[in-house]
């Protein structure tokens, strides 16, 4: 699974089209991105879920499932992110979500795999090639 914390209104937001692609190349394999709106950056996400689910429905053809809109920083932190924040990324960052689409992946052993900086593609080779690690 690859987790991201996504925002409708936001300069990555064309990020939705590589995500789907991924969704699309590996659900079969067991595989499945899970989006989880936040709009702690900027206000970035103002909707309710369904106008965030319709907005990337109809805009990026999204099929992968979407959480309610949480928090991922700060005191009202949700649960999950208290567990995701403490694995570093290649460079080494821990702690706070740095901004929208941060990305971490996780194997079927339910731990993380890997992190990855808002700024990387879904479709970046680091991606791609841990994703295809994850799910041999």
């Amino acid at each position: 699974m690859l987790i991201v914390n996504v925002a409708s209104k936001c300069g990555l937001t064309p990020q939705y089209s590589g995500l789907e692609k991924l969704q699309a190349q590996y659900a079969e394999r067991g595989f499945t991105v899970l989006g989880v709106p936040c709009n702690q950056f900027l206000g970035q996400e103002p909707g309710s879920a369904e106008e965030i689910a319709e907005f990337c429905s109809a805009t990026y053809g999204v099929t992968f499932p979407m959480t309610e809109k949480v928090e991922v920083n700060g005191e009202g932190r949700h649960p999950l992110y208290e567990r995701l924040v403490g694995f570093a990324d290649a460079e080494g960052h821990t702690g706070d979500i740095r901004w929208n689409f941060e990305k971490f992946l996780i194997g079927r052993d339910g731990k993380v795999v890997a992190r990855f900086s808002p700024q990387t593609e879904p479709e970046a080779a680091e991606v791609v090639a841990a994703v295809e690690s994850a799910i041999k």
